[in-house]
């Protein structure tokens, strides 16, 4: 699997202990490494389809102070599309209103159908970028039909939708950023874990130190403004697991990808 980390802060901190450690777990995750560090709705976005531990880049970026209130980090273990940059995470979209979104997946949709028809359009050939042209195109229907941009509980409603119906029969681990808004969600148990920081809240795939990390609400679709809950959703969503799907994928050869 591929790992998470978010950060949602009331002020800015420094993060580069929290990056060290994250990128460190790179050489099991050695497929690409992506980092989105949010300015209100402007994105900085950096990735590249290569091994975190191995990018000199990566390594001048986080080895000056870094202090930043809101972000998402990713590392990647390829299980559908191959190693470009264009399939590395995070992903970037705008929607009609011209809100910025950028999502990270942890995770594989095994069973999602409806996103086919996006196959033909996104740039790269991961079922996690599918997942963000499918969020923009219904918040987009959605805005038509009421003829405004979403509020934020507009917003977070529609979400809680679309995360419950693709949860099922799927690995489905997101960080999602909409420029106000953090929306975290977890149906794979033991997989996402947050902890409060002294001006917010972080999320990763493990603990990444020594503090008192909780496991989040599973299988509910929560969001969080300046590190302190927003909106928190129902346990709507459908649990994975399935052993014999997990064995399939482990079995990857990542030399034809």
């Amino acid at each position: 699997m591929c790992e998470l980390l978010g950060l949602s802060g009331r002020k800015r901190i420094k993060v580069n202990p929290l990056l060290k450690e994250f990128y460190s777990h790179s050489e099991k995750h050695c497929h690409g490494w992506g980092l989105a560090l949010f300015y209100g709705d402007a994105v900085s976005l950096e990735k590249e389809a290569a091994a975190a531990f191995q990018s000199q880049y990566l390594r001048g970026r986080i080895s000056h102070d870094l202090y930043i209130d809101n972000m998402i980090a990713h590392i990647r273990l390829a299980s559908v599309g191959r190693l470009f940059y264009e399939n590395t995470h995070p992903f970037v979209k705008h929607d009609s209103s011209g809100r910025c979104w950028t999502l990270a997946h942890n995770g594989t949709l095994f069973s999602a159908p409806k996103l086919d028809i996006y196959k033909e359009h996104q740039e790269g050939q991961t079922d996690s970028e599918r997942i963000l042209y499918h969020i923009i195109d219904e918040v987009n229907k959605k805005q038509f039909e009421l003829a405004h941009p979403l509020s934020p509980y507009e917003r977070f409603t529609l979400l809680e939708e679309l995360v419950a119906d693709l949860s099922v029969g799927n690995k489905l681990n997101l960080l999602i950023w909409d420029g106000e808004l953090m929306y975290v969600h977890s149906n794979y148990r033991g997989t996402l874990f947050t902890r409060p920081s002294d001006e917010g809240r972080i999320f990763a795939t493990t603990p990444l130190d020594d503090e008192a990390w909780q496991p989040v609400p599973f299988l509910t679709l929560q969001c969080y403004r300046e590190g302190e809950i927003f909106y928190q959703g129902k346990r709507v969503s459908q649990e994975y697991f399935d052993p014999e799907k997990d064995y399939e994928y482990k079995k990857i050869d990542y030399s034809n990808l």
